[in-house]
């Protein structure tokens, strides 16, 4: 028997602002695990339970269902007609699309702050240990939210100089 060795993948919630700066990281998990799931044992439906009025998050079509679990919180991309269903008008179709496209379009920073996370070589190539792999992930995580909250303006209003080269000395 032959085959192609599948690589164990790990995923992580990650939440973010609208500007796309980091805001929450859970657990990881298992890459095998589905999103609703990991969003439900995170406990992220009783968190938005308890938010404030008006509180929203776009997320991906793998939560479908939890806007049902938290009153309309989160907000996903309309799901895709079925392959069996009955041809739609082309009106509806194109509207379907523009919703879908709209959706993604709002979304793309969270993807960015994603992206962002898996900028840091630590993460694009881990090899230690898997019990380790969540504090790395929340380190990481916690070093870019720091960074990107940061204004540094205030502190270096000049902009930092080299030092003049000092001469080689034999």
């Amino acid at each position: 028997m032959s085959g192609k060795a599948r690589l164990n993948t790990i995923k992580a919630l990650v939440i973010c602002d609208p500007l796309g700066r980091l805001l929450f990281c859970g657990e990881t998990r298992p890459g095998s695990m589905h999103d609703l799931t990991q969003a439900r044992t995170a406990g992220l439906v009783g968190l938005l339970l308890n938010a404030p009025l008006g509180v929203q998050i776009l997320a991906g079509a793998g939560y479908q269902g939890l806007g049902t679990d938290t009153n309309g919180a989160v907000i996903t991309p309309r799901p895709k007609p079925r392959k069996r269903q009955t041809t739609l008008p082309p009106s509806v179709i194109a509207a379907h699309e523009a919703a879908r496209k709209r959706h993604s379009s709002q979304r793309i920073r969270v993807e960015h702050a994603i992206g962002h996370l898996k900028n840091w070589r630590i993460l694009g190539r881990y090899h230690g240990r898997r019990e380790s792999f969540d504090t790395t992930m929340r380190t990481i995580a916690g070093l870019l939210s720091d960074h990107q909250h940061t204004d540094r303006t205030e502190h270096h209003p000049e902009r930092i100089r080299a030092l003049p080269a000092a001469p080689h000395l034999r």
